[in-house]
């Protein structure tokens, strides 16, 4: 008999750890291949772990609420077959994982604390994170508050967006009553929580506790600026050609394929033809090595509705035509919009591609995604004044403008790299077929 090890899974570039939400299958339970075994979560992601075997379940290391980091044993699946020497998890192994998962913790918020005032069901039954826990336990939120807000997770689960939505019009809700409390020379209000305050004495700054993902974000930007030197070159590009097209096309294209397209699977399509022609673009860096990937997957920053940042990304790009590029961006907006990207769409990325235009920037200096080494913004599109050649002599014209400004890691991507590709991803959009076929 076999027995196969079930790891907790890489939930993306940033994330090194994760929460066992619930054990869908217990000890004793037999599993058919890619069923359900457990739901687990990050300030991310929710996701399923499905069982990559058929067989028993043995044991399970972890209970539910724990925070795991990636990669370490949680189940064992028994299998029909001969026992693998390496299959089996060692005690010492787990003793270890016990020990060092006290100096994550304090990174995240401890289920423990949050559920010692909100349950971890409600009367109804519903389910409450223990994320969801903490951030209750942390803005004094009881359970008759928390069974108010309209949970949009699955089977109505609220998630990290909705009890932040909830909280923020909560204090718009009490802030022109805790105005007027302000009187001159008030006596101190005695201490009725233990974590910090949200407001200073006077009440003229707030202190706001970043939340994990935040925390994430944050730590990967430091580090993906300790770690390459940063170069940012710019181009200005014509783009009349193509804001015309897709201004003819638009219409017909929805009606004939049910999708709006954007100008981002256009900017994505350039990229991919210019990292052809530019491989050296599409490569990481390990110790003294240059790994060159042979794959274009390329990320989209996609920001969400709380502010933070996510990047799906589009596997295989340079194999996909106009429509379906329109469809995998439109799909993956959507779904990290809605916080249902699976772990596999934040994952593997080569490049990535940031809009700045679409906050009405002109340009922008990206911080590279490690372990990537090049990220390119594009501007806002805006009608500009251009000097345009014909051939009866120079024109001024009014024409469809945009800045792309390209961040590359120079310890691999020197000048002459960086801005010969950043010039063909703009002559790529310059020369689009204003005539091209939907």
């Amino acid at each position: 008999m076999a027995k196969v090890e079930l790891t907790m899974p890489k939930m993306g570039e940033s994330i090194i750890e994760a929460t066992i939400l619930k054990w869908v299958k217990n000890v004793g339970d037999t599993v058919e291949e890619d069923d359900t075994i457990l739901e687990i979560a990050t300030d991310k992601v929710d996701s399923e772990v499905p069982s990559p075997v058929e067989g028993t379940i043995e044991k399970i290391l972890f209970k539910e609420d724990d925070v795991v980091a990636v990669g370490e044993v949680i189940a064992v699946i028994s299998t029909n077959g001969v026992e693998s020497a390496s299959a089996q998890p060692s005690e010492a192994k787990h003793q270890e994982v016990a020990v060092e998962m006290p100096q994550t913790s304090s990174e995240v918020p401890i289920p423990a604390t949050a559920s010692s005032a909100i349950s971890r069901t409600d009367s109804k039954g519903r389910f409450y994170s223990p994320l969801v826990r903490s951030i209750a336990e942390e803005e004094s939120l009881n359970m008759q508050e928390l069974e108010q807000i309209e949970g949009s997770g699955a089977q109505g689960r609220v998630t990290k967006n909705d009890i932040l939505a909830y909280i923020g019009q909560r204090k718009q809700t009490i802030a022109p009553v805790s105005k007027p409390q302000a009187t001159p020379a008030p006596k101190p209000m005695p201490a009725v929580t233990n974590h910090t305050p949200s407001f200073s004495a006077n009440g003229e700054t707030e202190i706001i506790e970043m939340d994990r993902m935040r925390k994430l974000i944050a730590d990967h930007m430091v580090m993906s600026k300790h770690t390459s030197p940063h170069v940012t070159s710019f181009v200005e590009a014509d783009v009349t050609n193509l804001v015309n097209w897709r201004n003819k096309v638009k219409g017909p294209f929805q009606q004939q394929h049910g999708e709006k397209i954007t100008f981002t699977p256009i900017f994505v399509e350039a990229v991919a033809k210019a990292i052809q022609d530019f491989p050296m673009v599409n490569v990481s860096v390990q110790d003294n090595k240059i790994i060159r990937k042979k794959y274009i997957n390329i990320g989209m920053a996609t920001a969400l509705p709380s502010g933070n940042l996510i990047v799906p990304v589009i596997k295989n790009a340079d194999r996909l035509n106009l429509l379906g590029l329109t469809k995998e961006v439109n799909g993956l907006a959507n779904r990290a919009r809605n916080n249902q990207l699976k772990p596999e769409e934040i994952q593997d990325g080569t490049f990535t591609l940031t809009n700045v235009g679409t906050f009405g920037n002109v340009m922008g200096t990206p911080i590279i995604n490690q372990p990537q080494v090049a990220i390119l913004a594009v501007g806002a599109i805006r009608k500009k004044p251009a000097v345009m050649e014909t051939e009866y002599g120079d024109v001024i014209a009014v024409r469809q403008m945009m800045f792309l400004s390209l961040s590359y890691d120079h310890r691999v991507v020197d000048g002459f790299l960086g801005g010969s590709f950043l010039r063909k991803v703009a002559d790529y959009l310059e020369d689009f077929d204003g005539e091209r076929k939907i």
